[in-house]
C-alpha cells in the first residue's frame, strides 16, 4: 500500500472516530437530564447507570483515544500541518484539548451518578449539552476553511 492510500484510509479513521466521539458527547448529557430527575436506586435510574457506563467506557473514550492517535498520525507522520503558517490549526488544537478536558467532566458527572452522588439538576445537563455543539461547530469551520 502506498502512503496515498495510508493518508486516506488514516484521514477516514480519523474522521470516523470523531463521529463516534462526537455522538457520545452529545448524548451522554442528555442520559444525565433523565437521570438528574429520577429516584435513586430506582429501576429506571439503574439502567440510566448502566447505559451512562458503557457509553462512556465502551464508544466514547474509545472514541477520543482513535481521534488523538489518527490526528496525531496525519499531523506527524504524513506532515500534513505547516505549525509556522498554520494558525487555524493551533487555534483548533486548543478547542480539541477543551473538548477533551469536557469529556474528562462528563466522565466525573457519570462516575457521580454511578455513586448516587450527583447533585446537579437537569437544566446544569441541559446547559452543558451545547458545549460540544458549540466547540465542534467551530472546529470543523477552522479545518475546513483554514482562516
Amino acid at each position: 500500500m502506498d502512503d496515498g492510500n495510508l493518508y486516506l484510509i488514516v484521514k477516514s479513521l480519523h474522521i470516523i472516530s470523531v463521529i463516534a466521539w462526537s455522538a457520545a458527547l452529545l448524548y451522554l448529557p442528555r442520559l444525565f437530564v433523565y437521570h438528574s430527575d429520577l429516584q435513586k436506586g430506582s429501576e429506571a435510574s439503574e439502567l440510566l447507570k448502566v447505559m451512562e457506563y458503557r457509553l462512556g467506557r465502551y464508544i466514547m473514550t474509545p472514541a477520543l483515544i482513535a481521534s488523538w492517535v489518527f490526528g496525531l498520525l496525519l499531523i506527524f507522520y504524513f506532515d500534513v500541518i505547516d505549525f509556522s503558517q498554520d494558525i487555524w490549526f493551533h487555534s483548533k488544537s486548543l478547542l480539541v484539548v477543551i473538548l477533551s478536558a469536557y469529556h474528562g467532566l462528563l466522565i466525573g458527572y457519570m462516575k457521580k451518578f454511578q455513586q448516587d452522588m450527583n447533585k446537579k439538576t437537569h437544566k446544569f445537563f441541559r446547559a452543558i449539552n451545547e458545549v460540544p455543539t458549540a466547540l465542534i461547530i467551530i472546529i470543523v469551520f477552522l479545518v475546513i476553511l483554514k482562516p
